[in-house]
């Protein structure tokens, strides 16, 4: 059993992550030798902190949706629960860029406009669509777009608790919040973090959708850089480093987590 083991652990060695350092590594070293890399690592980095506010924002709000809308969808109610299908479905069925697009340049004039009629009748005063930052544009189509999605998420998470335990929680007379907040969530999170932790992952990526806006992020600096440098080699190579380094960074620590949860199950 030991040598089965052991060479199963061989076998899961992750020389995928060897190739990816040594990558990291190299490009490292010519950063550290090249004015040319370094200077555009540089320009990078000033974008980290938009590509990271980014995705932290629209990825807890989109989360708090996307659970409002998987115990809506499991509502008592028939009405709720076809309006967060519906919700559900529409949204899932269009690319993210597109969701974007509408957002920025549909949704984000007449959530103005609401605000503006709403706004006369206790004397606020007008403001334009400009006043509607495209940061917090790019960020609501981002929420929206992965709220759908999270929704999943949570509902089957939700629902591969056993019935069992939800009826005997009741018979203890305990109220739907505490049945959720004691009984139904604490087990659903473990079937939940996998799939939620992949799509924070893909979120970090999908951010850089948010550069057709003019968001200065990763994406967009690295655009500006190579229309300026010529040097669209040295700096796509930084760009795919940079979105690289953090899904692998994110990957590896949620593959941590996961081990821990399975662990502290299995003892349990």
């Amino acid at each position: 059993m030991s040598e089965r083991r052991t060479r199963e652990d061989k076998e899961d060695f992750p020389w995928w992550l060897v190739a990816v350092g040594l990558t990291a590594l190299y490009l490292g070293v010519e950063v550290a030798r090249s004015e040319v890399y370094a200077q555009i690592l540089n320009t990078l980095w000033r974008g980290v902190g938009v590509t990271v506010f980014v995705t932290l924002v629209s990825f807890f709000s989109a989360s708090a949706l996307g659970m409002a809308l998987a115990l809506g969808a499991d509502s008592r109610w028939l009405l709720v629960r076809q309006i967060c299908r519906f919700y559900v479905e529409v949204v899932r069925g269009i690319p993210i860029i597109v969701l974007l697009l509408y957002v920025a340049f549909v949704v984000a004039p007449a959530l103005v406009d609401l605000r503006n009629w709403l706004g006369g009748f206790i004397g606020l005063e007008e403001i334009r669509t400009r006043s509607f930052p495209l940061l917090w544009r790019a960020i609501l189509a981002l929420m929206i777009a992965y709220s759908a999605f999270i929704a999943e998420v949570f509902r089957a998470g939700l629902l591969s608790v056993p019935e069992g335990q939800k009826e005997a929680a009741q018979a203890l007379g305990l109220s739907g919040w505490q049945r959720f907040r004691f009984i139904v969530f604490p087990q659903a999170i473990r079937t939940i973090l996998p799939p939620l932790g992949n799509d924070f992952v893909a979120l970090v990526k999908d951010s850089s959708l948010v550069s057709v806006l003019g968001v200065l992020d990763i994406t967009q600096l690295g655009k500006v850089t190579a229309a300026s440098n010529f040097r669209y080699f040295e700096t796509y190579n930084m760009v795919a480093l940079v979105y690289l380094a953090m899904t692998i960074s994110l990957s590896l620590g949620l593959r941590a987590l996961e081990r821990h949860l399975r662990n502290k199950q299995n003892k349990g």
